[in-house]
């Protein structure tokens, strides 16, 4: 790998160097290096470019590396992973991509993730996107992910999208067997005229069933975002969705939270909030003296952390 590659790949998975436990390195739709270990088998699909990861029951404390990092300018692709996470396992996954686009072609990744969370099965996964370059070439990312928990599973759910990525359209679906519980925690901005799009669909199929999918997100400049969030409760369960919400510049937002209760059982909570910076934050740290730009990247930060 390149510095330019090598560079992001820090940003998009936090890496320096090759990482412990299993891993699969992705850079310009070619492998870039992997490792399988003993409890952790990464294999590549025959019919679709993609990778299956097979996690045995049982384990713990392990963690899976699959970042992909994109220099050329042009270059589209669609990636298939699927993961098969065995009962009783502990693991972290962390993915993302990176995108570096110097040229005049737009530059795409779409990865299509599927996790199969087997009975009580703990899932951390981190997915953070990140896009630089002064091309005119678009730098456009979208995921889509699917997620299916057996009883009794959990599973946290961190994706980050920060910085340089003109255009994405993410569709999360998940459903819940009973006993299961799924965190997601969204935080994005954009800025210029960039545009993003996260959808939600939760169903919480059994018995005790719970989900709390929350966003964090600030639009600046000309920029457009939509959260659409719906939370479909089947089953004596408890779900919760909540989009909270920095409006700057002439930036757009819509947030379109929803919730479909198809038991007496269900509760179902959805709350939005869009707004500006308020004056007295702004005022009380340049009391301290910040100028008014330093005292809004204090807030946006916080905000966001």
């Amino acid at each position: 790998m390149d510095t330019i590659q090598k560079r992001i790949l820090e940003e998009v998975a936090d890496l320096h160097t090759v990482p412990e436990g299993a891993y699969n390195i992705r850079a310009n739709g070619q492998s870039a290096g992997r490792r399988s270990t003993a409890n952790i088998e990464i294999t590549s699909k025959t019919e679709v470019s993609g990778i299956d990861i097979r996690i045995k029951p049982g384990t713990k404390h392990e963690s899976v590396h699959i970042p992909v990092v994109l220099s050329e300018s042009g270059l589209s692709e669609t990636v298939y992973n699927d993961f098969y996470i065995g009962e009783d396992s502990d693991v972290v996954i962390v993915a993302g991509c990176g995108i570096h686009n110097c040229g005049s072609q737009d530059s795409e990744h779409d990865g299509i993730h599927r996790f199969f969370v087997g009975k009580n099965a703990r899932v951390r996964y981190v997915e953070k996107h990140y896009g630089e370059g002064d091309g005119t070439g678009k730098r456009i990312l979208n995921p889509g992910t699917e997620v299916y928990m057996e009883e009794g599973s959990s599973m946290e759910m961190e994706m980050v999208q920060i910085r340089g990525v003109d255009s994405t359209d993410r569709i999360t679906t998940a459903e819940l067997a009973a006993g299961a519980k799924l965190v997601v925690k969204e935080r994005l901005m954009t800025h210029g005229s960039q545009s993003a799009v996260s959808v939600y669909k939760v169903s919480l199929n059994g018995a005790g069933a719970n989900a709390d999918v929350v966003s964090r997100s600030v639009a600046r400049d000309d920029s457009f975002q939509k959260f659409d969030a719906c939370i479909i409760g089947n089953a004596q369960c408890h779900g919760h969705t909540e989009c909270d919400s920095i409006i700057m510049d002439r930036g757009r937002i819509l947030a379109v939270p929803s919730l479909e209760a198809n038991s007496t059982d269900a509760e179902l909570i959805h709350e939005a909030a869009i707004g500006k910076i308020a004056g007295e934050q702004l005022m009380k740290l340049m009391t301290l003296g910040l100028t008014e730009a330093e005292a809004e990247e204090q807030i946006i930060n916080g905000f966001l952390r």
